[in-house]
């Protein structure tokens, strides 16, 4: 396919969107915890497993409302996974080969905050009250740590603002929340760049997230504001020809002609995400745009026209190139189409129960 030719498929609506699926999911699991990477679908044990896409596996299997025995015989070994990655000062390892052996020292960086996020919701959500002690455990010990990374911040961020919507009166999860929402900074004024970084680089719907949830959760209107400026702005700049195009690897800076591949699905469940969020938040039906411009994007509605999941195994491939989808299913690929197929269930409901015109 050459650069820059979109095949335009069908127009997509709601009611094609699939179920969430934890097949795949399940499929690079075992009785240690979630394999990183595959070669197409099967597991590639050699790369071994990392925090950061555990943690997303716990968080994910937290989010289900009825989730079947299997996957949350699974959750529970993610929970013990991250347990065992945490030193006793809060910080986490990222990698383990699959020899069990640790290839890296506790520390502070995005696995550290990916790993509150899942354990945060963990706490908050998970049906099983012996899965939220424990998660509630490992997450306090955490909570008392502070990155200098502004994402690793933001992802723990949004696992403090799981724990402050069960428990509005938890003091460590609202000081970790606000120091998140400092950390990230405030938009500019120049209308060109809201950005409060002077480029787009990854995880940026996350930033703009934990500053909504900072201001709703914590009661300041001013930065509830901010959040939802900075988000409405990167969804206005992340959409390409009516559909959404993530800011790819190499990212985004001012002045400098937009580059669209390669794509992350990350890039897209995180906007799912936030969009998710603000609606919430705002109870403000125009969110749901952006949304379904984040599910549609793994249904073909992207730059290429790529469907960019397998019906047979329910997997996620890992990357949409100017040639199409890498077609390797690793574990973030496929947790963030799962992460992005529950959103989808939830905004049917909502339309369900209060329909508008353009997505059902």
């Amino acid at each position: 396919m050459s650069q820059g030719l979109r095949l335009i498929p069908p127009p997509i609506r709601l009611t094609d969107v699939p179920e969430p699926r934890f097949d795949h999911l399940l499929r690079l699991s075992d009785d240690t915890g979630l394999f990183e990477h595959a070669r197409h679908a099967i597991p590639r044990r050699e790369h071994g497993y990392c925090v950061d896409d555990v943690a997303r596996g716990l968080l994910v299997v937290a989010r289900e409302p009825h989730p079947a025995p299997d996957v949350l015989r699974a959750a529970e070994r993610y929970l013990a996974f991250l347990t065992h990655a945490q030193d006793a000062d809060g910080a986490f390892r990222n990698r383990m080969g699959y020899d069990r052996r640790w290839q890296d020292e506790a520390s502070l960086g995005d696995w550290w905050g990916r790993a509150l996020w899942g354990l945060g919701t963990a706490a908050a959500r998970c049906g099983t009250g012996r899965l939220r002690r424990e998660a509630m455990y490992a997450f306090r010990l955490g909570a008392g740590r502070r990155s200098s990374w502004p994402r690793a911040m933001a992802f723990a961020g949004l696992g403090a603002a799981e724990v402050l919507r069960a428990d509005p009166h938890d003091r460590i999860a609202a000081e970790l929340l606000g120091d998140a929402a400092t950390v990230i900074g405030l938009p500019g004024s120049d209308p060109e760049w809201v950005w409060p970084e002077r480029e787009l680089t990854y995880a940026n719907p996350a930033l703009a997230e934990v500053v909504i949830a900072a201001g709703d959760l914590l009661g300041d209107e001013a930065l509830l504001g901010d959040g939802l400026r900075m988000l409405s702005w990167l969804c206005d700049t992340q959409e390409h020809q009516g559909h959404l195009s993530t800011v790819p690897v190499g990212g985004w800076r001012p002045g400098i002609p937009k580059h669209r591949h390669d794509q992350q699905p990350i890039e897209a469940a995180a906007t799912a995400d936030a969009c998710a969020t603000a609606a919430a938040v705002t109870g403000d039906e125009r969110w749901d745009a952006p949304l379904f411009q984040s599910i549609a994007w793994f249904l073909g509605d992207n730059d290429t026209g790529s469907v960019m999941w397998d019906s047979e195994t329910g997997g996620c491939y890992d990357g949409l190139t100017v040639d199409g989808p890498n077609l390797n299913q690793g574990a973030e690929s496929t947790l963030a189409l799962v992460a992005t197929l529950q959103h989808a269930r939830t905004l049917a409901t909502r339309r369900a129960t209060r329909p508008s015109g353009g997505l059902a």
